[in-house]
């Protein structure tokens, strides 16, 4: 199953940053790499670690990332 495309994750982003930029209203936008990063990590961690059941180790594995990786992560994003 590719979530990247047919009415996945990328046209859900997609969606999203049509509306963020009908709402500036104008503005300029700033930083939407770090918007979007920001915004999507935060709930992936926060749902892989709940499939995981908590399990630190687990939940990297399933992200691909190294567990210090994901824990730094957790932390940035106040999920510990």
């Amino acid at each position: 199953m590719n979530v990247c495309h047919d009415g996945g994750i990328a046209d859900a982003i997609a969606r999203t940053l049509e509306q963020y930029f009908r709402d500036l209203d104008g503005e300029k936008p700033a930083a939407i790499y770090n918007m979007v990063i920001k915004c999507a990590e935060r709930p992936m961690l926060q749902f892989v670690l709940d499939r995981a059941n908590g399990n630190q180790s687990v939940a990297a594995q399933l992200l691909g990332i190294n567990r210090n990786t994901l824990r730094r992560k957790l932390l940035d994003h106040d999920l510990l």
